[in-house]
């Protein structure tokens, strides 16, 4: 008997089985959003609403990148929103009121970012608290621990054209009165370097692993612990970077914010193709569906959607990538 030919043309053409079906439906439904919000906004269109679009996109790529380590795992890390406000809100303070030199407050940004990531995979790993519940708790640390630091005052980095502006330049630069996104390219950078260490390294296919079984994983030699403490280190890592992104973006940093960011992170790794009960996902699919968060955040109040029913659509928007997640676990159990 000869196996028959599961899917359908579209399913077992080689480049779509290449490329993935859910992402090439991400990169169609993400057209088609462009495409609607031209049509029905003229702002859309301008320029300054690209920048804007890639000012939100840097810090959310970067929550998403990290995050979806540790969803791989069959992990969540609800940290990473606030966690950014307080690492920034800490770098900003050592840089503005104890004038320390500008890249230390960017070293200590990213290492506030390494130590919680470490704590939030020790706790998971080591103490065996459920990811929710430990990152949760990590989170609220997070939101207390920048109000105490700061004084509960907001913080600001040096603005573009100060002495001390140059970080700002990281991510966006000014050609002739023309700003360029340059963090699009560290995004890019950096999603390639990530995806090759997921899928082509020994400690990238380890925490694959440990989503997909992880008593399998142990009883086959690998140190668990390990591994699943990395993946929340990972997310550390980039929260930091997401905290410098968001610092050279906006203008100031409010104690005690970041709260539902962490969500959109999240959402954007699971409409590229994260699963949520871990051991698959891939870092192009999540910058796919951050940038799908990203033109929604963008969009709706240029078509004058008030405040309270775009939480609503993305809200939505959630509820149904989880739903597809939900039916291709079906599918494939």
């Amino acid at each position: 008997m000869t196996d028959k030919k599961q899917g359908n043309a579209f399913t077992n053409n080689p480049i779509v089985r290449a490329v993935g079906v859910q992402k090439i439906v991400v990169v169609i439904v993400l057209i088609a959003l462009v495409l609607f919000f031209c049509v029905k906004s003229t702002s859309f269109r301008q320029y300054t609403t690209i920048l804007s679009i890639m000012d939100y996109t840097y810090y959310l790529a970067f929550l998403g990148m990290g995050v979806t380590f540790c969803l791989i795992t069959g992990g969540v890390d609800l940290s990473i929103g606030t966690g950014m406000f307080c690492y920034a809100l800490i770098g900003g303070y050592l840089i503005n009121q104890k004038h320390a030199p500008v890249i230390v407050g960017i070293l200590v940004t990213i290492l506030c970012g390494l130590i919680m990531g470490t704590i939030n995979g020790l706790i998971v790993s080591k103490g065996g608290h459920a990811p929710f519940l430990a990152t949760l708790c990590t989170m609220m640390i997070a939101r207390g621990l920048g109000s105490i630091i700061t004084g509960g005052a907001s913080i600001t980095w040096p603005v573009a054209g100060s002495p001390n502006g140059w970080t700002r330049t990281l991510f966006k630069i000014d050609m002739g009165g023309t700003k360029l996104p340059l963090g699009f390219l560290w995004v890019l950078i950096l999603a390639v370097v990530m995806s090759i260490f997921l899928n082509k390294t020994r400690p990238g296919r380890y925490i694959i692993a440990i989503g997909s079984n992880k008593e399998a994983t142990r009883l086959s030699g690998i140190n668990v612990p390990v591994y699943q403490t990395l993946a929340y280190v990972i997310s550390g890592f980039f929260t930091g970077l997401a905290a410098l992104a968001y610092s050279s973006a906006f203008q100031s940093m409010t104690p005690g914010g970041g709260g539902g960011i962490e969500l959109n992170a999240i959402g954007g790794a699971i409409i590229g193709g994260t699963s949520m009960n871990g051991g698959s996902g891939t870092i192009a699919g999540t910058i796919l569906g951050v940038f799908i968060m990203s033109v929604l955040q963008a969009g709706l109040p240029l078509i004058n959607i008030q405040a309270n029913w775009q939480q609503i659509i993305i809200g939505v928007v959630l509820i149904v990538a989880v739903y597809i997640d939900v039916l291709k676990n079906k599918k494939l159990a």
